[in-house]
């Protein structure tokens, strides 16, 4: 079976664990990794990550040429850099590439790009692309409809130096109708990856739903299960919960 090529935006502590779980993979052939600065300009992310081969040539962002797309094209961009990258990789979706995208935060014009990019390929866009967060998020939403009097508190845990609310933890939180401000607890120490927990409380009984990820690979894992099933569509923009969403409708019976 012919592998999925794949170019990779973001080579920091997240990136490099997402290239690694590419890597891995025998469906896929990571292509080239594209980075802000020039560290390691032109070595290979798999031999600066362990592996005994070489794939994954490190570009700048400066590299990026007009033809760049078009030399090295791939089936897939995995997006894990910033709100900026979608300027550099914009070219290659004109070309056919699809888009994953699990950047946390884009501001409105950029939401607006990623949508005219979809117009032209599929793009799948989740701030948290881990697959236990996005069943989280279906099933809080399923458990709200069947016990809808129950009183709901989100709980996020992350390590210490994080400070700001969890882009997630919104998410559910919206997902819900939630206030944020009022139903969102957050929790700051050591060194925890992320931890994502709904409450459902009744009078005598209380439900928890519960997502934990340890390490950081999780989200390239989440990526893959991304990619396999964007290859298959037409173009639009996507998520995981539309994912998710689908798979619940398919695969679990109602009695």
């Amino acid at each position: 079976m012919k592998k999925l090529t794949v170019g990779v935006f973001g080579f920091g502590k997240t990136g490099r664990l997402v290239a690694g779980e590419f890597l891995k993979s025998d469906e896929f052939h990571l292509s080239w990794v594209i980075r802000e600065s020039r560290t390691d300009n032109h070595k290979y992310a798999s031999r600066l990550l362990g592996f005994e081969f070489d794939r994954g040539e490190i570009y700048s962002i400066d590299d990026i040429t007009e033809d760049f797309y078009v030399k090295n094209h791939t089936d897939l961009i995995i997006d894990f850099s910033s709100s900026t990258g979608i300027y550099s990789y914009a070219p290659a979706a004109y070309q056919g590439t699809r888009i994953v995208s699990a950047i946390s935060k884009y501001e409105q014009q950029d939401l607006d790009l990623l949508k005219s990019l979809s117009s032209q390929t599929p793009v799948l866009y989740s701030p948290n692309i881990t697959l236990g967060v996005n069943v989280l998020l279906i099933a809080g939403q399923i458990l709200q409809k069947i016990a809808p009097h129950a009183d709901i508190e989100i709980v996020e845990e992350h390590f210490r130096e994080k400070k700001e609310v969890s882009g997630t933890a919104k998410k559910i939180a919206k997902a819900l109708n939630l206030s944020e401000q009022e139903h969102i607890n957050s929790i700051r120490v050591g060194g925890i990856v992320g931890r994502h927990e709904i409450i459902f409380g009744l009078p005598n009984q209380t439900m928890r739903l519960v997502h934990e990820s340890f390490n950081r690979a999780v989200f390239g894992q989440g990526a893959i299960f991304a990619s396999k099933w964007l290859v298959n569509q037409p173009a639009g923009l996507y998520s995981m919960e539309n994912i998710i969403a689908e798979m619940f409708k398919q695969n679990i019976p109602v009695y």
